[in-house]
């Protein structure tokens, strides 16, 4: 009879420990690595929902559901990139009682920035991993300290990829590399290389737009004459032209650093994904000098 008690006291607590970490908000995420970074901080307390998760689709081509309207419309708070990447949430979210983090707005970025991949940018989560506890903090007093405590695990599980960054800069400051589009420009800016690519080329494949016969000669005696030392590749957005630049990558012997708009498979973590990069394009840097 005792042991039967034991076992129930201890079932009853299993389950009073349960109703305790049933999540009290819900957030979303556009982008899988802001859900992400929302999952870190909220813990068990914040259900978390990503609208755009599969690296495998093509994020300019996103459709939008009646599903995830319902979603906007559960949510308490909803995390966008800005800049115009996520624009098409906006209307959206029109009518929802959701708050809304915008990254462009954390960093104090005007309209006018051409790069919208924040994400590549060491001060990014950050800026929207502080914003969100605070947010979680003011809505749900009770687990202050849980958000607080995930705040800080947050911010120091980036040291080692900011330390993996200041390797590559150490060692390769000024290295040449070419670029699709500026997906990972922030990220290859922060290691110290030069981006050849012309700006202009970058932007004309971003927005879909045909690249002027001088860019596109231009990358391609980049890549023809090994006169980059890394080509760094969105993997994800694809069309005939990026592929060709692919082929003449590797024909020529330039070594391909697969970039991504969505977080990876491989990466477990937001975090985990921007030091897998970082490594990768040392070792592309080190494979490029043999």
């Amino acid at each position: 009879m005792n042991r039967y008690r034991l076992g129930l006291g201890a079932v009853l607590a299993l389950v009073g420990h349960m109703t305790m970490a049933q999540p009290v908000l819900s957030a979303v995420g556009l982008e899988s690595q802001y859900a992400n970074v929302l999952s870190q901080i909220g813990g068990p307390y914040v259900k978390v929902t990503s609208i755009q998760s599969n690296p495998n689709t093509d994020p300019h081509e996103f459709e939008v559901t009646p599903s995830v309207e319902r979603t906007f419309h559960q949510a308490d708070l909803v995390v966008e990139n800005g800049l115009g990447y996520d624009s098409w949430a906006t209307q959206m979210l029109y009518g929802t009682h959701a708050t809304v983090l915008s990254a462009q707005t954390l960093l104090h970025l005007p309209a006018s920035t051409p790069n919208p991949h924040l994400w590549y940018r060491t001060d990014t989560m950050p800026a929207v991993a502080a914003a969100a506890a605070a947010f979680f903090e003011a809505k749900d007093p009770a687990h202050k300290a849980a958000y607080e405590t995930n705040l800080k695990k947050f911010d120091a599980s980036l040291v080692p990829w900011k330390a993996e960054i200041a390797a590559v800069k150490a060692e390769y400051a000024g290295a040449p590399v070419a670029v699709t589009e500026p997906v990972a420009d922030y990220l290859l800016q922060e290691t110290g290389l030069k981006i050849m690519t012309p700006f202009s080329f970058e932007l004309s494949v971003m927005n879909d737009t045909d690249p002027s016969p001088q860019d596109v000669a231009t990358e391609e005696a980049l890549l023809k004459d090994r006169k980059v030392r890394v080509f760094a590749y969105n993997d994800q957005v694809t069309d005939p032209q990026t592929q060709m630049l692919l082929m003449l990558a590797k024909t020529h012997n330039v070594q391909v650093l697969p970039v991504y708009e969505l977080m990876p498979a491989s990466a477990k973590t937001y975090q985990d994904w921007m030091l897998q990069t970082t490594t990768a394009l040392k070792q592309a840097l080190a494979a490029s000098a043999r």
